[in-house]
Protein backbone atom coordinates (compact mmCIF):
# COMPACT_ATOMS: atom_id res chain seq x y z
CA UNK A 1 0.00 0.00 0.00
CA UNK A 2 2.91 2.12 1.11
CA UNK A 3 4.52 2.04 -2.73
CA UNK A 4 1.24 2.57 -3.96
CA UNK A 5 0.82 5.60 -2.40
CA UNK A 6 4.62 6.74 -3.51
CA UNK A 7 3.11 6.49 -7.29
CA UNK A 8 0.01 8.11 -6.76
CA UNK A 9 0.56 11.79 -8.26
CA UNK A 10 -0.71 15.00 -5.57
CA UNK A 11 -4.12 14.90 -5.86
CA UNK A 12 -4.91 18.57 -5.89
CA UNK A 13 -2.79 19.21 -8.45
CA UNK A 14 -1.49 15.91 -10.17
CA UNK A 15 -4.16 14.91 -12.69
CA UNK A 16 -1.08 15.41 -15.71
CA UNK A 17 0.89 13.19 -13.64
CA UNK A 18 1.37 9.43 -13.63
CA UNK A 19 3.52 9.06 -11.07
CA UNK A 20 4.20 10.82 -8.09
CA UNK A 21 7.53 12.78 -7.18
CA UNK A 22 10.64 11.32 -6.08
CA UNK A 23 11.55 11.63 -2.61
CA UNK A 24 14.55 14.41 -2.74
CA UNK A 25 11.79 16.27 -4.85
CA UNK A 26 9.38 16.17 -1.93
CA UNK A 27 11.82 16.84 0.25
CA UNK A 28 13.13 20.52 -1.96
CA UNK A 29 9.33 20.97 -2.78
CA UNK A 30 7.87 21.19 0.57
CA UNK A 31 7.48 24.68 2.21
CA UNK A 32 5.11 23.55 5.05
CA UNK A 33 8.07 23.88 7.37
CA UNK A 34 8.13 27.50 7.08
CA UNK A 35 5.28 28.85 5.47
CA UNK A 36 2.37 26.87 7.67
CA UNK A 37 2.96 30.48 10.08
CA UNK A 38 0.76 31.48 7.04
CA UNK A 39 -2.29 30.06 7.87
CA UNK A 40 -4.43 33.25 9.31
CA UNK A 41 -3.65 35.31 6.44
CA UNK A 42 -4.33 31.80 3.89
CA UNK A 43 -7.76 30.97 5.67
CA UNK A 44 -8.64 35.21 6.10
CA UNK A 45 -7.90 35.14 2.18
CA UNK A 46 -9.68 32.29 1.14
CA UNK A 47 -12.80 33.35 3.19
CA UNK A 48 -13.08 36.75 1.43
CA UNK A 49 -12.69 34.86 -2.03
CA UNK A 50 -15.15 32.75 -1.08
CA UNK A 51 -17.41 35.51 -0.03
CA UNK A 52 -16.88 36.89 -3.54
CA UNK A 53 -17.65 33.79 -5.59
CA UNK A 54 -21.30 33.62 -3.57
CA UNK A 55 -21.92 37.41 -4.71
CA UNK A 56 -20.72 37.03 -7.93
CA UNK A 57 -23.04 33.80 -8.35
CA UNK A 58 -20.03 31.51 -9.22
CA UNK A 59 -20.76 29.47 -6.02
CA UNK A 60 -23.96 28.43 -4.42
CA UNK A 61 -24.43 30.16 -1.64
CA UNK A 62 -25.36 26.18 0.21
CA UNK A 63 -21.66 25.59 -0.88
CA UNK A 64 -20.09 28.86 0.13
CA UNK A 65 -21.20 28.50 3.46
CA UNK A 66 -20.27 24.75 3.74
CA UNK A 67 -16.73 26.19 2.89
CA UNK A 68 -16.99 29.39 5.48
CA UNK A 69 -17.77 27.39 8.60
CA UNK A 70 -15.28 24.52 7.33
CA UNK A 71 -12.39 26.83 6.99
CA UNK A 72 -13.40 28.00 10.73
CA UNK A 73 -13.03 25.08 11.58
CA UNK A 74 -9.64 24.32 10.22
CA UNK A 75 -8.19 27.21 11.56
CA UNK A 76 -9.18 26.08 15.38
CA UNK A 77 -8.05 23.02 14.63
CA UNK A 78 -4.90 24.84 13.45
CA UNK A 79 -4.64 27.05 17.07
CA UNK A 80 -5.64 24.59 18.98
CA UNK A 81 -2.96 22.10 18.24
CA UNK A 82 -4.47 19.44 16.62
CA UNK A 83 -3.80 19.45 12.93
CA UNK A 84 -1.75 17.15 11.24
CA UNK A 85 0.97 18.36 8.70
CA UNK A 86 2.05 15.85 5.54
CA UNK A 87 5.09 17.27 3.75
CA UNK A 88 3.29 15.64 0.45
CA UNK A 89 1.31 18.34 0.75
CA UNK A 90 3.63 20.96 -0.03
CA UNK A 91 2.51 23.95 1.33
CA UNK A 92 0.11 25.64 3.84
CA UNK A 93 -2.41 26.24 0.75
CA UNK A 94 -2.67 22.74 0.28
CA UNK A 95 -3.23 21.21 3.48
CA UNK A 96 -5.83 23.86 4.57
CA UNK A 97 -7.80 22.82 1.12
CA UNK A 98 -6.82 19.19 1.91
CA UNK A 99 -8.44 19.09 5.06
CA UNK A 100 -11.58 21.38 4.43
CA UNK A 101 -12.19 18.24 1.62
CA UNK A 102 -12.42 16.31 4.12
CA UNK A 103 -14.60 18.02 6.51
CA UNK A 104 -17.12 19.20 3.90
CA UNK A 105 -16.35 17.35 1.17
CA UNK A 106 -16.86 18.07 -3.12
CA UNK A 107 -18.01 21.17 -2.39
CA UNK A 108 -14.14 22.55 -0.69
CA UNK A 109 -13.19 22.12 -4.37
CA UNK A 110 -15.51 25.25 -5.64
CA UNK A 111 -13.30 27.16 -3.63
CA UNK A 112 -10.27 27.61 -5.99
CA UNK A 113 -12.36 28.71 -9.19
CA UNK A 114 -10.97 31.80 -10.36
CA UNK A 115 -7.90 31.98 -8.82
CA UNK A 116 -4.24 29.79 -8.47
CA UNK A 117 -1.85 29.57 -5.77
CA UNK A 118 0.57 32.18 -7.88
CA UNK A 119 -1.91 34.66 -6.83
CA UNK A 120 -2.92 32.95 -3.54
CA UNK A 121 0.24 32.78 -2.32
CA UNK A 122 0.98 36.75 -3.08
CA UNK A 123 -1.67 37.65 -1.21
CA UNK A 124 -0.96 35.60 1.79
CA UNK A 125 2.93 36.85 1.98
CA UNK A 126 1.24 40.49 1.45
CA UNK A 127 -1.05 40.06 4.03
CA UNK A 128 1.86 38.28 6.32
CA UNK A 129 4.28 41.39 5.26
CA UNK A 130 1.02 44.37 6.24
CA UNK A 131 0.93 42.92 9.37
CA UNK A 132 4.46 42.38 10.79
CA UNK A 133 5.46 46.13 9.38
CA UNK A 134 2.43 47.15 11.68
CA UNK A 135 4.03 45.31 14.59
CA UNK A 136 7.34 46.54 13.71
CA UNK A 137 6.17 50.01 13.57
CA UNK A 138 4.35 49.35 17.22
CA UNK A 139 8.12 48.25 18.19
CA UNK A 140 9.51 51.60 16.96
CA UNK A 141 6.62 53.71 18.67
CA UNK A 142 7.83 52.21 22.17
CA UNK A 143 11.53 52.16 21.57
CA UNK A 144 10.77 55.87 20.72
CA UNK A 145 9.10 56.55 23.94
CA UNK A 146 11.54 54.95 26.02
CA UNK A 147 14.41 57.14 23.90
CA UNK A 148 12.59 60.28 24.34
CA UNK A 149 12.02 59.67 28.12
CA UNK A 150 15.50 59.32 28.88
CA UNK A 151 16.28 61.92 27.33
CA UNK A 152 14.20 63.92 28.97
CA UNK A 153 16.16 62.81 32.21
CA UNK A 154 19.17 63.73 30.78
CA UNK A 155 18.82 66.99 29.20
CA UNK A 156 21.63 68.38 31.06
CA UNK A 157 23.69 65.49 31.38
CA UNK A 158 27.38 66.70 29.58
CA UNK A 159 29.57 64.10 28.04
CA UNK A 160 32.10 64.24 24.82
CA UNK A 161 30.69 64.06 21.77
CA UNK A 162 32.48 61.71 19.40
CA UNK A 163 34.06 61.91 15.72
CA UNK A 164 36.30 59.28 14.69
CA UNK A 165 35.74 57.91 18.31
CA UNK A 166 37.83 61.19 19.09
CA UNK A 167 36.73 63.48 21.75
CA UNK A 168 35.37 66.22 19.64
CA UNK A 169 32.56 69.03 21.48
CA UNK A 170 30.82 68.46 24.69
CA UNK A 171 27.15 67.57 24.18
CA UNK A 172 24.24 66.38 26.57
CA UNK A 173 23.53 62.92 26.70
CA UNK A 174 19.85 63.78 25.69
CA UNK A 175 20.90 64.91 22.21
CA UNK A 176 22.56 62.04 21.87
CA UNK A 177 19.76 59.85 22.53
CA UNK A 178 17.65 62.02 20.63
CA UNK A 179 19.79 61.64 17.77
CA UNK A 180 18.86 58.01 17.69
CA UNK A 181 14.96 58.75 17.59
CA UNK A 182 15.63 61.06 14.55
CA UNK A 183 16.67 57.58 13.08
CA UNK A 184 13.69 55.76 13.77
CA UNK A 185 11.79 58.12 13.14
CA UNK A 186 13.05 57.92 9.25
CA UNK A 187 12.49 54.10 9.58
CA UNK A 188 9.03 54.13 10.43
CA UNK A 189 8.45 56.79 7.85
CA UNK A 190 9.88 54.46 5.44
CA UNK A 191 7.74 51.73 7.06
CA UNK A 192 4.20 53.87 6.29
CA UNK A 193 5.61 54.53 2.73
CA UNK A 194 6.08 50.82 2.13
CA UNK A 195 3.25 49.91 3.44
CA UNK A 196 1.24 52.14 0.99
CA UNK A 197 2.85 50.96 -2.02
CA UNK A 198 2.22 46.75 -0.56
CA UNK A 199 -1.51 47.63 0.22
CA UNK A 200 -2.90 46.23 -3.22
CA UNK A 201 -4.35 43.18 -3.34
CA UNK A 202 -3.10 40.44 -5.66
CA UNK A 203 -5.90 37.96 -5.62
CA UNK A 204 -7.75 37.16 -8.85
CA UNK A 205 -4.95 37.52 -10.67
CA UNK A 206 -5.04 33.86 -10.96
CA UNK A 207 -1.88 32.18 -12.35
CA UNK A 208 -0.83 35.02 -14.43
CA UNK A 209 -3.12 36.05 -16.69
CA UNK A 210 -6.03 37.05 -14.96
CA UNK A 211 -9.49 35.03 -15.33
CA UNK A 212 -12.81 34.28 -17.40
CA UNK A 213 -15.42 34.06 -14.22
CA UNK A 214 -16.80 37.17 -13.74
CA UNK A 215 -14.87 37.78 -10.50
CA UNK A 216 -15.18 41.19 -8.37
CA UNK A 217 -11.38 41.92 -7.35
CA UNK A 218 -12.28 45.56 -6.14
CA UNK A 219 -14.57 43.49 -3.60
CA UNK A 220 -12.18 41.37 -2.36
CA UNK A 221 -9.70 44.06 -2.26
CA UNK A 222 -11.77 45.75 -0.02
CA UNK A 223 -12.79 42.70 2.21
CA UNK A 224 -9.07 42.44 3.23
CA UNK A 225 -8.75 45.84 3.83
CA UNK A 226 -6.50 46.59 0.77
CA UNK A 227 -6.62 49.93 -1.03
CA UNK A 228 -7.79 48.87 -4.12
CA UNK A 229 -6.73 45.25 -6.94
CA UNK A 230 -3.23 44.89 -8.11
CA UNK A 231 -3.34 46.53 -12.02
CA UNK A 232 -1.37 43.88 -13.96
CA UNK A 233 -2.03 40.55 -13.65
CA UNK A 234 1.59 39.13 -14.41
CA UNK A 235 3.23 42.05 -11.88
CA UNK A 236 0.72 40.86 -9.41
CA UNK A 237 2.01 37.21 -9.08
CA UNK A 238 5.75 38.21 -9.73
CA UNK A 239 6.09 41.10 -7.56
CA UNK A 240 7.70 40.32 -4.28
CA UNK A 241 8.70 44.15 -4.22
CA UNK A 242 7.22 44.88 -1.08
CA UNK A 243 9.23 41.78 0.58
CA UNK A 244 12.46 43.53 -0.57
CA UNK A 245 11.22 46.73 1.11
CA UNK A 246 9.81 44.85 4.38
CA UNK A 247 13.64 43.65 4.57
CA UNK A 248 15.62 46.65 3.22
CA UNK A 249 13.78 48.94 5.76
CA UNK A 250 14.36 46.51 8.89
CA UNK A 251 17.61 46.67 7.64
CA UNK A 252 18.02 49.70 7.59
CA UNK A 253 16.53 50.05 10.95
CA UNK A 254 18.45 47.10 12.07
CA UNK A 255 21.61 49.21 11.57
CA UNK A 256 20.60 52.04 13.53
CA UNK A 257 19.98 49.08 16.62
CA UNK A 258 23.60 47.82 16.14
CA UNK A 259 25.17 51.91 15.72
CA UNK A 260 23.34 52.04 19.06
CA UNK A 261 23.97 48.82 20.62
CA UNK A 262 27.96 49.41 20.09
CA UNK A 263 27.49 52.68 21.81
CA UNK A 264 26.03 50.55 24.71
CA UNK A 265 28.86 48.27 24.79
CA UNK A 266 31.60 50.74 24.91
CA UNK A 267 29.25 53.35 27.75
CA UNK A 268 29.22 50.03 29.64
CA UNK A 269 32.87 49.35 29.90
CA UNK A 270 34.94 50.15 32.48
CA UNK A 271 36.92 52.49 30.00
CA UNK A 272 34.02 54.67 29.66
CA UNK A 273 31.88 53.89 32.41
CA UNK A 274 29.25 56.13 31.34
CA UNK A 275 26.27 53.71 31.90
CA UNK A 276 25.62 50.57 33.44
CA UNK A 277 23.35 47.33 32.59
CA UNK A 278 21.53 45.64 35.91
CA UNK A 279 21.49 41.83 35.76
CA UNK A 280 18.20 41.57 33.70
CA UNK A 281 20.45 43.10 30.14
CA UNK A 282 24.27 41.45 31.08
CA UNK A 283 25.60 38.17 32.13
CA UNK A 284 28.46 36.96 33.67
CA UNK A 285 31.89 34.98 33.14
CA UNK A 286 32.24 31.57 33.88
CA UNK A 287 36.10 32.13 34.45
CA UNK A 288 36.31 35.70 35.46
CA UNK A 289 34.12 36.47 38.41
CA UNK A 290 34.61 40.60 38.53
CA UNK A 291 32.88 40.40 34.99
CA UNK A 292 29.02 41.75 33.98
CA UNK A 293 29.10 41.10 29.95
CA UNK A 294 26.38 43.34 27.88
CA UNK A 295 25.53 40.58 26.05
CA UNK A 296 22.08 41.79 25.32
CA UNK A 297 23.19 44.50 23.67
CA UNK A 298 26.18 42.58 21.81
CA UNK A 299 23.85 40.02 20.18
CA UNK A 300 21.80 43.16 19.11
CA UNK A 301 24.74 44.12 17.12
CA UNK A 302 25.34 40.74 15.65
CA UNK A 303 21.59 39.56 14.86
CA UNK A 304 21.74 42.63 12.33
CA UNK A 305 23.61 40.40 10.03
CA UNK A 306 20.87 37.70 9.56
CA UNK A 307 18.42 40.85 8.79
CA UNK A 308 20.93 42.28 5.75
CA UNK A 309 21.25 38.74 4.84
CA UNK A 310 18.13 37.74 4.68
CA UNK A 311 17.58 40.84 2.05
CA UNK A 312 20.46 39.65 -0.31
CA UNK A 313 19.15 36.47 -0.53
CA UNK A 314 15.69 37.95 -1.68
CA UNK A 315 17.89 39.99 -3.79
CA UNK A 316 19.65 37.33 -5.15
CA UNK A 317 17.09 34.78 -5.42
CA UNK A 318 14.65 37.94 -7.80
CA UNK A 319 17.49 39.08 -9.89
CA UNK A 320 17.10 36.73 -12.95
CA UNK A 321 13.17 35.67 -12.52
CA UNK A 322 11.50 36.21 -15.52
CA UNK A 323 7.85 37.01 -15.44
CA UNK A 324 5.50 35.55 -14.27
CA UNK A 325 6.13 33.09 -11.18
CA UNK A 326 9.28 30.12 -11.10
CA UNK A 327 9.47 28.15 -8.07
CA UNK A 328 12.60 29.98 -6.69
CA UNK A 329 9.87 32.53 -5.22
CA UNK A 330 9.06 29.91 -2.21
CA UNK A 331 12.16 30.80 -1.00
CA UNK A 332 11.36 34.45 -0.25
CA UNK A 333 9.19 33.30 3.10
CA UNK A 334 11.87 31.73 5.23
CA UNK A 335 14.73 34.24 5.41
CA UNK A 336 12.17 36.85 5.62
CA UNK A 337 10.54 34.82 8.70
CA UNK A 338 13.47 34.77 10.17
CA UNK A 339 14.19 38.43 10.10
CA UNK A 340 11.38 39.36 11.37
CA UNK A 341 11.91 37.59 14.41
CA UNK A 342 14.62 38.37 14.90
CA UNK A 343 14.28 42.53 14.25
CA UNK A 344 11.20 41.72 16.46
CA UNK A 345 13.99 40.65 19.46
CA UNK A 346 16.35 43.23 18.81
CA UNK A 347 13.82 45.72 19.10
CA UNK A 348 12.68 44.75 22.26
CA UNK A 349 15.79 44.05 23.89
CA UNK A 350 17.24 47.80 22.73
CA UNK A 351 13.77 48.87 24.42
CA UNK A 352 14.55 47.17 27.67
CA UNK A 353 17.99 48.10 27.85
CA UNK A 354 17.25 51.63 27.60
CA UNK A 355 14.70 51.81 30.10
CA UNK A 356 17.07 49.51 32.25
CA UNK A 357 20.26 51.76 31.66
CA UNK A 358 21.86 54.03 34.94
CA UNK A 359 23.68 57.06 33.75
CA UNK A 360 27.11 57.79 35.18
CA UNK A 361 26.97 61.62 35.38
CA UNK A 362 29.86 61.85 36.74
CA UNK A 363 31.68 59.89 34.29
CA UNK A 364 30.72 61.25 31.84
CA UNK A 365 31.39 65.18 32.89
CA UNK A 366 34.87 64.09 33.84
CA UNK A 367 35.83 62.87 30.41
CA UNK A 368 35.14 66.15 29.03
CA UNK A 369 38.15 67.29 30.32
CA UNK A 370 40.64 64.95 27.85
CA UNK A 371 40.80 65.81 24.49
CA UNK A 372 40.69 69.97 24.41
CA UNK A 373 37.17 69.84 24.09
CA UNK A 374 36.52 73.43 24.22
CA UNK A 375 38.73 73.83 21.25
CA UNK A 376 35.50 75.29 18.79
CA UNK A 377 34.55 77.40 21.18
CA UNK A 378 38.20 79.05 21.13
CA UNK A 379 37.69 79.73 17.74
CA UNK A 380 34.48 80.96 17.38
CA UNK A 381 35.26 83.01 19.86
CA UNK A 382 38.58 84.82 18.31
CA UNK A 383 35.69 84.73 15.39
CA UNK A 384 33.10 86.82 17.29
CA UNK A 385 35.27 89.17 19.32
CA UNK A 386 38.14 89.38 17.55
CA UNK A 387 36.31 89.58 14.67
CA UNK A 388 39.11 87.05 12.99
CA UNK A 389 38.59 84.64 9.82
CA UNK A 390 37.74 81.39 10.48
CA UNK A 391 40.88 80.06 8.98
CA UNK A 392 43.32 82.01 11.05
CA UNK A 393 40.78 81.31 14.34
CA UNK A 394 41.68 77.73 13.38
CA UNK A 395 45.29 77.54 12.98
CA UNK A 396 45.55 80.01 16.30
CA UNK A 397 43.83 77.52 18.56
CA UNK A 398 45.57 74.71 16.97
CA UNK A 399 48.80 76.68 18.06
CA UNK A 400 47.26 76.94 21.59
CA UNK A 401 46.57 73.20 21.60
CA UNK A 402 49.76 71.99 20.86
CA UNK A 403 51.01 74.94 23.81
CA UNK A 404 48.66 73.81 25.92
CA UNK A 405 49.06 69.87 24.85
CA UNK A 406 52.87 70.50 25.55
CA UNK A 407 52.26 71.57 28.93
CA UNK A 408 49.96 69.23 29.97
CA UNK A 409 46.77 70.85 30.75
CA UNK A 410 43.58 71.60 29.08
CA UNK A 411 43.16 74.88 27.77
CA UNK A 412 42.00 76.44 30.61
CA UNK A 413 44.83 75.67 32.35
CA UNK A 414 46.78 78.33 29.71
CA UNK A 415 47.01 81.72 31.26
CA UNK A 416 46.39 84.67 29.66
CA UNK A 417 49.94 85.65 28.98
CA UNK A 418 50.84 82.24 27.76
CA UNK A 419 47.42 82.80 25.19
CA UNK A 420 48.53 86.36 24.48
CA UNK A 421 51.95 85.18 23.56
CA UNK A 422 50.38 83.49 20.67
CA UNK A 423 47.21 85.83 20.08
CA UNK A 424 48.02 89.27 21.70
CA UNK A 425 44.01 90.22 21.20
CA UNK A 426 42.94 87.59 23.30
CA UNK A 427 41.10 89.23 26.63
CA UNK A 428 40.28 87.90 30.38
CA UNK A 429 36.97 86.88 28.54
CA UNK A 430 38.27 84.07 26.68
CA UNK A 431 37.80 82.22 29.57
CA UNK A 432 34.00 82.09 30.24
CA UNK A 433 33.90 80.01 26.72
CA UNK A 434 36.20 77.07 27.68
CA UNK A 435 34.10 75.43 30.17
CA UNK A 436 31.89 72.46 28.93
CA UNK A 437 29.10 73.66 30.70
CA UNK A 438 28.72 77.18 28.56
CA UNK A 439 30.18 75.43 25.62
CA UNK A 440 27.05 73.41 25.58
CA UNK A 441 24.84 76.26 26.83
CA UNK A 442 25.80 78.16 23.71
CA UNK A 443 24.93 75.80 21.27
CA UNK A 444 21.40 77.03 20.73
CA UNK A 445 20.88 76.87 17.29
CA UNK A 446 17.65 74.65 16.36
CA UNK A 447 18.18 71.67 16.31
CA UNK A 448 21.26 72.01 18.83
CA UNK A 449 23.12 70.90 22.14
CA UNK A 450 22.35 73.36 24.32
CA UNK A 451 19.49 71.79 27.13
CA UNK A 452 16.86 74.05 26.52
CA UNK A 453 16.94 72.99 23.12
CA UNK A 454 17.00 69.64 23.85
CA UNK A 455 13.86 70.09 26.04
CA UNK A 456 12.50 71.54 23.39
CA UNK A 457 12.88 68.84 20.90
CA UNK A 458 11.81 66.47 23.58
CA UNK A 459 8.02 68.11 23.65
CA UNK A 460 8.48 68.09 19.70
CA UNK A 461 9.31 64.45 19.69
CA UNK A 462 6.88 63.55 22.46
CA UNK A 463 4.36 64.69 19.80
CA UNK A 464 6.04 63.05 16.68
CA UNK A 465 5.62 60.04 18.15
CA UNK A 466 2.46 59.24 17.34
Amino acid sequence: MASEEKTTANSLWGGRFAVGPAEIMEKINASIDFDKILYAQDIRGSKAHCRMLMAQNIISAKDGEQILTGLDQVKAEIEAGNFTYDAKLEDIHMHVESRLTEIIGEAAGRLHTARSRNDQVATDFKLWVRDAMDQMDLALKALQTTLVAKAEKNADVILPGFTHLQSAQPVTFGHHLLAYFEMFTRDRDRLRDARGRLNECPLGAAALAGTSFPIDRFLVADDLKFRKPTANSLDSVSDRDFALEFLSIAAICATHVSRLAEEIVLWSSAQFNFIALSDKFTTGSSIMPQKRNPDAAELCRAKVGRIIGALNSLLVVMKGLPLAYSKDMQEDKEATFDAANAFALIIAAMTGMIDDMTVNEDSMTASTQNGFITATDLADWLVRVLNMPFRRAHHVTGTLVALAEDKGCDLDGLTLAEMQGVEPEITQDVFTVLTVESSVASRTSFGGTAPDQVRAQVKAAQKRIE
